[in-house]
């Protein structure tokens, strides 16, 4: 199984959401919380290109925010992804 990694603030609800449906996956994801360092929040950004959380890597593939996510597994893509 491939590591799967989420940039997350405490007090995002679609945080919680990705979190949830990962854990309901069985996924043990590594969590970097970027809501109190600006170093971090920094290094979303660049590796992302994006500013919102959460964003969400499958690996070392960009799945992007909770809705990508929950896409993938309405398309039943995520198993395989999490599977690879």
């Amino acid at each position: 199984m491939p590591a799967v990694t989420l940039y997350t603030t405490r007090h995002c609800p679609y945080c919680l959401n990705a979190k949830a449906l990962l854990s309901r996956k069985g996924v043990v994801a590594t969590e970097i919380d970027v809501e109190s360092s600006p170093r971090l929040l920094a290094q979303m950004m660049q590796r992302t290109g994006r500013r919102t959380v959460p964003q969400i890597y499958i690996g070392d593939r960009h799945i992007g925010g909770f809705d990508d996510l929950a896409a993938l597994e309405r398309q039943g893509e995520l198993d395989g992804l999490l599977q690879a």
